[in-house]
């Protein structure tokens, strides 16, 4: 297992970390599996887990709390707000009213006093950044975080978050949870330069595009993945974005191949040698699917495999753009770009 240092914090992470999106009814993953999963990444050298209050309604977070239950000291644990948490209009956002009583309810689901990191799980265009920013500081202070960061957060909303710490004096996000993979390179044109000039730690998640680069889905094979089944748009092949991540696939496997690597490596290698990419985020269901993705934790790509990537997917390129979490209001709701 590889270890980089988490932006400017001084904190050492693994280059793989443990997400944990799919432990409950996500991915109808129990309580002995998921304790199983965490016991296999640490004992490989993962010592970030990351979770939200979101996945599964809290189930994510007690089972983690479960888990991890009498080694705490040695994980770095993350979690995410911000969400909706049914139904109720106020059980969402980053406002300081649903910040301070989530944060207190993921403690509790979680069995811990403190989080190492709080994230900021979209950004919420009706709460202010003085806002938001003034109440993380407040739970740092208490020592119930001991650092924040944002996730999925356009470009130009990282660098006014920065920004309105500075003016207001109020500690700073350190790290941004982008989703970021060989077939949605976005980001590299806009949120890594940002996320390199500020020193941010950025811990990437669907480094392998929601399964189309777990090496299950190929050309002329029924796709009958755990995702696919879940939200089958995304894998309708009919769909012009979706065949072209199949021709992508295709031509990707033919490298790992001459690689030598599994098209699993392939992927988490190519995020994972970005200069701006702290960790890659994993989410197995199995205790299988998670060796078959630690497989991938020394991997180091070659120039020509690297070059090769390049050549099938362009850097900067979303091969399905219609499917990106950053993307600014107004580019989706007509009303708010018309007088």
């Amino acid at each position: 297992m590889q270890y980089r240092t988490l932006g400017r914090t001084g904190v050492q992470v693994s280059s793989l970390a443990l997400g944990a999106m799919n432990f409950g009814r996500i991915g109808r993953t129990t309580q002995d599996e998921a304790t199983a999963i965490v016991d296999a990444a640490l004992e490989a050298g993962v010592n970030v887990i990351d979770t939200a209050d979101m996945y599964g309604a809290g189930e994510s977070e007690e089972m983690v709390g479960k888990a991890i239950a009498g080694r705490r000291d040695d994980i770095v644990l993350a979690t995410k707000a911000g969400l909706p948490m049914g139904d109720e209009r106020n059980h969402r956002g980053s406002s300081r009213r649903w910040l301070v009583t989530e944060l207190e309810a993921s403690l509790r689901r979680l069995g811990v006093d403190h989080v190492d990191l709080y994230q900021i799980h979209r950004w919420d265009p009706n709460t202010s950044d003085e806002e938001t920013l003034s109440v993380l500081t407040d739970l740092q202070r208490a020592g119930k975080i001991r650092y924040f960061g944002s996730s999925t957060f356009p470009a130009h909303r990282i660098v006014q978050a920065q920004w309105a710490a500075r003016e207001h004096r109020l500690s700073r996000y350190v790290t941004e949870q982008p989703s970021y993979s060989i077939l949605q390179r976005g980001i590299e044109s806009h949120v890594l330069p940002v996320t390199q000039e500020y020193g941010l730690g950025v811990l990437v998640w669907s480094p392998l595009a929601s399964g189309w680069l777990s090496g299950a889905v190929r050309e002329g094979r029924d796709i009958t993945t755990h995702r696919s089944a879940i939200l089958p748009d995304r894998f309708d092949t009919t769909v012009p974005a979706n065949r072209a991540r199949l021709a992508a696939v295709e031509r990707l496997a033919g490298v790992a191949d001459e690689a030598g690597l599994t098209l699993i490596q392939l992927a988490l290698g190519f995020v994972t040698a970005h200069p701006g990419v702290t960790s890659a985020l994993i989410g197995p269901r199995t205790v299988d699917h998670l060796h078959t993705q630690l497989a991938a934790a020394d991997t180091v790509l070659s120039a020509d495999v690297l070059d090769a990537i390049d050549e099938i997917v362009a850097p900067g390129t979303d091969l399905a753009p219609h499917e990106k979490n950053d993307t600014p209001p107004a580019l989706l709701d007509p009303s708010l770009r018309r007088r």
